[in-house]
């Protein structure tokens, strides 16, 4: 009988940790939760001395990036896969979650049969997405197999981000830009905070003024 697999769990809400230990405690024999952490630092400690085979992490770590603690884990301890577990169901944090080096993008409405069998399929070599994402983001590849790219994509931007910026530069709000695109306003500063470091910049004016010199949106 194969061993359970090894599970760290990083999430800056306490129910949430809560609730996951309790989801996966009636799965003992399959997984096992091994520590919990709530922000990077003592998750990084967590990880690196106890190497989990899985780090199941939240994409936001309150003011943190959970995409930043991906690619530091991946450095220090690459043995250990991370699967990122969301409540952001939009293929552009799956891409950006795989560039970071996980292993998986599910969503926090997966039960626990499911949760279980994908990690345990992660455990085993193989890289797992929500199926209701993995539609969306194959049409997504698509339009860049057909050479379909997006103002912005040499920056580094996603199709959304570059959306988003759009619309900033447009002038519309946070809420109105969740409004058009059907996000959530936290969504959206999600991808503001992502697409300021790509541009190298601090704040929306900093953004509008690069994409504007660039001639990225007229």
């Amino acid at each position: 009988m194969a061993a359970p697999v090894r599970v760290v769990l990083v999430d800056d809400h306490a129910m949430i940790l809560a609730g996951l230990q309790a989801m996966l405690s009636g799965f003992s024999g399959r997984v096992r939760v091994i520590g919990q952490a709530a922000e990077p630092a003592s998750a990084t400690r967590l990880v690196t001395t106890l190497r989990p085979d899985i780090v199941l992490l939240d994409v936001r770590l309150g003011a943190h990036s959970g995409l930043d603690l991906c690619r530091s884990l991946s450095a220090a301890a690459p043995a250990s896969r991370v699967v990122f577990l969301s409540v952001y169901d939009d293929e552009q944090y799956v891409f950006e979650a795989l560039r970071a080096g996980a292993a998986g993008y599910l969503l926090k409405r997966v039960d626990g049969i499911e949760l279980v069998r994908r990690l345990e399929e992660v455990a085993g070599g193989e890289t797992v997405v929500d199926p209701t994402l993995a539609g969306r983001m194959a049409a997504s590849v698509a339009r860049l197999n057909r050479g379909e790219f997006w103002p912005g994509a040499h920056r580094g931007l996603t199709q959304r981000e570059s959306e988003v910026l759009s619309l900033l530069v447009g002038g519309l709000s946070n809420r109105a830009i969740a409004g058009r695109l059907h996000l959530s306003e936290e969504t959206v500063k999600s991808h503001l905070r992502t697409l300021y470091r790509k541009l190298e910049v601090a704040d929306r004016a900093a953004a509008i003024a690069v994409a504007l010199r660039e001639g990225l949106f007229r």
